[in-house]
């Protein structure tokens, strides 16, 4: 029998887009799933969205109070039973064979992380590229970037163990990233499995000099950094951040580019 998957899925005032996200789930050819959606105190009706569908495999909890994502993930990370972790965010989308390709990638190289090339939309466009990054991700690349979007990982959570993560308002599936690297590097899958919607209010949304801000937080609260440290190390992610934009993205046709899931 294939090994449970536990799905982390945050959600914030995603009522217009979780419901593809959860159909996405629901589309896996990999049958066993648990979806843990934990949503951060929606007020748009998110509740009932998720309530209408019906299968026994989503766990809907939902915070006393809005916390950040960092803090619903900590408890969907508690709550998880599986020996994979898989993360898909409220508003993004998988293809329909994400885990099945994924997790026999990993049973047959017995890795423990791994993820996958991923596309992006943005303002409803599809941009004319796959992302890509490095074959292999050791501790001093993942020190250099977080080279991939949190809805194309994959870990072992039994090899992995708990992961629980500073309350961050951005950039906490980096430290997430960061405290994995030290016990398994990360690996590439070489597919497009997963698609990224960028969208006005989305936690990945914000101006650069905000984003810098977020990056140096990170390096100083969750792997407490000097500040000097910590200004070196934002600096490094600068730099490889440009380069990941030159060097790992590959150009595909309009035509070759899948719209929908």
């Amino acid at each position: 029998m294939d090994d449970l998957v536990s799905i982390i899925m945050p959600s914030y005032n995603t009522a217009q887009y979780v419901e593809k996200s959860i159909n996405s789930v629901l589309n896996q050819t990999y049958l066993n799933w648990e979806l843990i959606i934990v949503d951060d105190g929606s007020t748009d009706g998110s509740d009932e969205i998720v309530a209408a569908i019906k299968d026994k495999r989503i766990n809907y909890l939902k915070n006393e109070k809005n916390s950040g994502a960092a803090v619903s993930r900590n408890r969907a990370l508690r709550e998880a039973k599986g020996k994979w972790i898989a993360f898909l965010d409220s508003d993004d989308l998988w293809d329909k064979d994400k885990l099945k390709k994924q997790i026999k990638f990993m049973k047959d190289n017995d890795l423990k992380f791994t993820y996958t090339d991923y596309r992006i939309q943005r303002d409803g466009k599809w941009l004319p590229y796959i992302y890509t990054g490095p074959n292999i991700v050791n501790e001093r690349k993942m020190k250099d970037y977080c080279y991939f979007s949190t809805i194309t990982v994959v870990y072992d959570r039994e090899y992995v163990g708990l992961i629980q993560i500073e309350p961050l308002s951005k950039n906490n599936d980096y430290a997430m990233w960061l405290k994995i690297i030290k016990k398994t590097p990360c690996y590439r899958y070489p597919m497009c499995l997963s698609s990224y919607i960028k969208r006005d209010g989305s936690i990945s949304s914000g101006s650069k000099l905000k984003l810098i801000k977020h990056h140096y937080i990170m390096w100083r609260v969750a792997e407490k950094k000097s500040p000097i440290c910590a200004l070196s190390l934002t600096v490094r992610n600068l730099f490889w951040g440009t380069i990941k934009k030159i060097k790992y993205r590959k150009y595909v046709k309009e035509d070759n580019l899948y719209v929908t899931l």
